[in-house]
């Protein structure tokens, strides 16, 4: 089968691969209909260190079950389904918790040990505790807001929720790729009164304000600082979703908090010490978030978007074949688009 293969900084290639198989019972076999490029994927584009043997890149995807091991109970071939980025058992005491991502029995999909979906086929893992079916067709409408369903919209969610997003709240949003623009459609759908964005791509901040973003904040550092404080009466924002990763992403969301408010942080950090650590304490900022379980708001954001009350699809605007991917992660590295979808 064909896959997406990386062997170092900005070395991405379509290559034949072994075909996805069976090894464990509990395993399925999914065909891709629709995978996408995430920013996290560009960290290693920009910075992986050469390798002879490569990765299979891709972690969210949409796809048909072809087949499943024998003691797969709960998905049957022929589903439609969802991927998230990580699998898990479904079973241990941080599933039952709604904390996939740290399933003592899971992983991620696109490391060296798990291949990624960025491919024809993919091999899932735990497949009972980790795929969610849809009673969909392969080709409906939905399936552009359903594909971010296994990570942007689930890790937007997590951003909201780990910042403690509420009616009536003041609502900062650092990023506006695909993540932060996710960010904006789940601090609208929990109630926030007033939601600012910082960015400064045009295109980004149209689909926000027509996402429920309220005001744009275009400058960096002391400026969007100062801006947002001016914005929120001088005290900052009760809410603050940092979806970059970066050091100064991170010391601006904790500097336009007010004191008692929370920061939610989904951006993978680039570094092990987090920036502004003092500030927070001093003024009694909570920092929480890490890898969204998104298994676990799937079924709470599923009929949202069924029913069209949210459309965090309109995030891709871009559409490619296989081949076409090294080009697609050209995109977006050089910010030509936000979020590109694949059609292997």
């Amino acid at each position: 089968m064909r896959a997406t293969v990386m062997y170092g900084a900005g070395n991405v290639r379509i290559e034949n691969v072994p075909d996805a198989r069976i090894i464990e019972p509990t395993d399925a076999i999914v065909t891709v209909t629709r995978a996408c490029i995430c920013g996290s994927d560009l960290w290693p584009y920009q910075q992986m260190e050469p390798t002879d043997t490569g990765r299979v890149m891709g972690h969210e995807a949409i796809g048909v079950v072809e087949a499943v091991g024998g003691e797969v109970r709960k998905i049957r071939r022929g589903d439609v389904v969802i991927m998230p980025f990580a699998f898990s058992d479904g079973t241990c005491v941080f599933c039952h918790d709604g904390l996939q991502t740290s399933c003592v029995h899971g992983g991620f999909f696109g490391t060296t040990e798990v291949a990624g979906a960025q491919a024809e086929a993919v091999r899932i893992p735990l497949a009972d505790g980790t795929l969610f079916p849809v009673q969909v067709d392969k080709d409906d409408a939905l399936m552009p807001s359903l594909l971010t369903l296994s990570d942007v919209m689930g890790t937007g969610h997590h951003a909201a929720v780990s910042a403690k997003v509420g009616p009536g709240k003041i609502v900062a949003v650092v990023g506006d790729g695909a993540v932060g623009l996710c960010g904006v459609i789940a601090a609208r759908r929990l109630g926030a009164q007033q939601i600012i964005i910082l960015g400064r791509h045009a295109d980004r901040i149209a689909l926000a304000r027509e996402f429920g973003a309220t005001d744009v904040v275009s400058g960096r550092g002391d400026e969007a600082v100062e801006r947002v404080r001016a914005l929120t009466g001088g005290l900052g924002a009760h809410s603050v979703l940092e979806c970059v990763g970066l050091d100064a992403a991170m010391t601006t969301a904790i500097s336009v908090a007010r004191p008692g408010g929370a920061v939610g942080r989904v951006g993978v950090p680039q570094n092990e010490m987090m920036p502004a650590s003092q500030p927070a304490f001093y003024s009694n900022i909570s920092v929480s978030g890490g890898p969204a379980p998104v298994r676990a708001y799937i079924e709470e954001l599923l009929p949202d978007v069924l029913n069209g009350t949210i459309q965090p699809g309109r995030v891709f605007d871009r559409v490619i074949g296989l081949d076409d991917v090294p080009g697609g992660y050209r995109a977006m590295n050089d910010r030509e688009a936000i979020k590109v979808m694949v059609e292997p």
